[in-house]
């Protein structure tokens, strides 16, 4: 499930004609960046929500194996937006994805696939140390215990793509809701874990976030 809906207000002009899964970050689009990665993993299917300039997300993705999920009138947030996208999805674990971020190491999907384990964990978050977020200044979003179970603190960074089981999604009766309301159910049963991801990780939610992502890119290339 690749998170494509959003407004993208913090980027100012550049999302006042597009959405921004299309910012190109060194000439390809912020969604092209995430989709290889997710190709990588070979999924059984793809699906990407809309809502903020849909059309042009539609026709970024014509032609490709990416299912799509319209929200309106209104956007859904995170957790109403894939509860609805559930019919395209299927049942079992989905991979969740923003198409906001820039990675520098191993493939975010592959980090998390290796470390899941159905059989105790009902979410599987990747984390970013601090010292490995370019250009992020907050102070973190979750601890981590030493059994990998994630509580909420500050220390690591959510660093945007998850696995995730989808039952507790019917439980919430809000048609837009964030999801942080499903993670706080799946924490209340003990099963929201985290893995440290091992390389650099660039949130791109500014223009000054695409200048540190084309650098981080860039120093790959080298």
């Amino acid at each position: 499930m690749l998170f494509a809906a959003g407004f993208g207000t913090r980027m100012r002009e550049l999302t006042e004609s597009r959405p921004k899964p299309l910012v190109p970050v060194c000439g390809k689009p912020l969604l092209d960046h995430t989709l290889d990665l997710v190709h990588q993993v070979s999924p059984s299917r793809i699906v990407a929500n809309t809502h903020y300039r849909a059309p042009q997300i539609a026709a970024h993705l014509n032609g490709s194996d990416v299912l799509l999920s319209h929200e309106s009138p209104d956007i859904l947030e995170t957790g109403g937006g894939l509860r609805h996208a559930l019919p395209l999805l299927g049942d079992g674990p989905v991979f969740t994805a923003n198409t906001d971020a820039i990675w520098q190491g191993p493939n975010p999907f592959e980090v998390l696939k290796d470390a899941w384990q159905p059989d105790k964990m009902d979410a599987l978050l990747i984390c970013i140390p601090t010292e490995s977020a370019v250009g992020h200044s907050g102070a973190g979003d979750f601890l981590l215990a030493d059994d990998g179970r994630l509580s909420r603190g500050p220390g690591l960074i959510y660093g945007g793509i998850q696995i995730t089981k989808t039952d507790g999604l019917k439980d919430i009766d809000q048609s837009a809701f964030s999801l942080n309301m499903l993670w706080d159910q799946i924490h209340s049963m003990g099963k929201l874990f985290g893995v440290p991801y091992p390389g650099k990780w660039c949130d791109v939610g500014s223009p000054e976030g695409i200048v540190q992502a084309e650098a981080l890119l860039r120093s790959t290339n080298v």
